[in-house]
């Protein structure tokens, strides 16, 4: 396997503060207090420093929570903290907002600081569907992409759906209204209501399998019209504008995570922090780690890399683990099935099996990838 310590190339940062808390939210967050903030901030200053190792990053990533509720004063403080990590020259420096955060104020401050993409949470235009999400529905979205734009060209907005309530109708107003922003990046999330969120406390329930598939096959044919490159399950660009940071996830690569509730993978070790804050300002980073088996890496390798719609890169997968993986029982398997397409360079999920990708995924799980490589040398 290709030696990969020292080849650390990104970081998630994590800020969990938020003026409101979405009804559909399981990320780990809290009321935005003004008497934590310091706290935190000393905390995060001092995790970067015991467990950050020198290297040289391609992306930075702050999320959240909601990083732009936080004042000017706090958010140089932030940006002072991170100065500490190395960047390299091509650096994909994002931060994301929430539309009522957006004035010339911050982005001037975050275009001073060097960040070059932004990703903000859209998630609808439909009021309706706002008050369902606990977002903001009286703000005039058009004129905040428009104030971005003039600092920025590397915008990513994020569309939801999938929502209770939500129809055919609702969802494709929604994907006019996204694609008239003229953004060259949407993420887009399907609905998951999950334990611990508003609505799940609030007996929402998820909308039933056919309308969700109806849903994403309309959000990808409408997309697809105006040159969005559909490069990973939920993902859309124009050529160019990819997210070179979750490319770091879906590649199973390297990747700092600091902060309350962040996750990260660093020397085959993959760890969670903590989600208590309290635990957090005390110094307590860490909740767990677990080191991989070879096995786990190639089962996260296949599951990560089947996420990208180009799928599995064959040549790198050779170099990191030592076999083809075309060769392997299952790949063949999948292939006679016309599950998976292979050509010379990519392993991938034909696009027909996309929508239902969690059930080849799990295929490649309890498969002993040591006797696999040493027959297929």
């Amino acid at each position: 396997m290709e030696d990969l310590v020292n080849k650390v190339k990104s970081a998630y940062i994590h800020i969990p503060f938020c003026n409101t808390i979405c009804s559909y939210c399981d990320f780990c967050k809290v009321y935005y207090k003004t008497n934590l903030i310091d706290s935190y901030l000393d905390n995060l200053s001092k995790e970067i420093d015991e467990y950050y190792k020198g290297e040289i990053l391609d992306t930075i990533y702050i999320g959240g929570g909601t990083p732009s509720c936080l004042s000017i004063d706090k958010l140089n403080r932030l940006f002072n903290i991170i100065d500490k990590l190395k960047r390299s020259n091509n650096l994909e420096f994002t931060f994301e907002c929430n539309p009522e955060d957006i004035n010339e104020e911050l982005l001037k401050l975050l275009k001073s600081w060097e960040i070059n993409r932004l990703s903000i949470g859209v998630e609808s235009f439909n009021k309706d569907i706002l008050k369902i999400l606990n977002r903001r529905y009286d703000i005039d979205i058009s004129s905040k992409i428009d104030m971005c734009k003039k600092y920025f060209d590397n915008i990513n907005i994020d569309l939801m759906y999938a929502i209770p309530s939500e129809n055919l109708d609702i969802l494709n107003n929604d994907i006019d209204a996204f694609i008239k922003l003229d953004v060259p990046h949407i993420s887009t999330y399907s609905l998951i209501i999950n334990k611990n969120t508003v609505m799940y406390n609030n007996h929402y329930k998820n909308i039933d399998d056919e309308l969700d598939y109806e849903m994403y096959k309309l959000i990808i044919d409408k997309l697809s019209k105006y040159n969005y490159h559909h490069y990973e399950i939920s993902n859309f660009s124009k050529i160019g504008y990819e997210s070179k940071h979750n490319l770091t996830y879906w590649n199973n690569k390297y990747y700092y995570g600091f902060g309350v509730g962040a996750s990260g993978y660093i020397d085959n070790i993959r760890y969670d922090n903590t989600r208590s804050i309290t635990k957090y300002i005390s110094g307590c980073y860490r909740l767990d780690s677990n080191k991989l088996s070879y096995n786990e890496e190639i089962e996260n390798a296949f599951i990560l890399g089947f996420r990208k719609i180009d799928g599995i890169d064959i040549n790198d997968f050779k170099n990191r683990y030592g076999f083809n993986p075309k060769n392997i029982d299952i790949v063949k398997k999948l292939v006679k099935q016309n599950k998976l397409d292979v050509n010379e360079y990519n392993i991938k999920i034909n696009n027909d099996y996309i929508y239902t990708s969690n059930d080849i995924l799990c295929e490649f799980l309890a498969i002993n990838y040591e006797i696999e490589k040493n027959e297929n040398k």
